[in-house]
C-alpha cells in the first residue's frame, strides 16, 4: 500500500471550519483551493483525507516517482484555431 501514490486536491477553503482541519489540509500539502498534490497512501495520510473530506476530492494514481516534473502550468484544452482574416 505504500508504493501506491494519491491524488489530492483541495476544494473548498478551510475558514469557517474546525482549526485543526485547516492544519490537516497543510498536513497535506494543501494551501489553496484548485492545487493538487501528490501524496504516498499511508495510513496516516488517510486519516488526514478522513478528516478533511469535505474540503478535498481525491483520485488514484498520481505520478510515479521516477516521471520528471513537468516545469510549467499543464495545458487544460486545445489551442484555438487561428482567426480568419475578413
Amino acid at each position: 500500500m505504500a508504493n501506491t501514490r494519491l491524488k489530492v486536491t483541495q476544494l473548498r477553503s478551510s475558514i469557517g471550519f474546525d482549526r485543526k482541519q485547516a492544519l490537516a489540509l497543510r498536513g497535506l500539502g494543501l494551501r489553496r483551493i484548485r492545487q493538487t498534490v501528490d501524496v504516498e497512501d499511508t495510513p496516516s495520510v488517510r486519516g488526514l483525507i478522513l478528516k478533511v473530506r469535505h474540503l478535498v476530492e481525491v483520485g488514484e494514481g498520481g505520478k510515479s516517482m521516477d516521471t520528471p516534473p513537468s516545469g510549467g502550468r499543464e495545458r487544460r484544452g486545445a489551442q484555438r484555431p487561428p482567426r480568419a482574416s475578413e
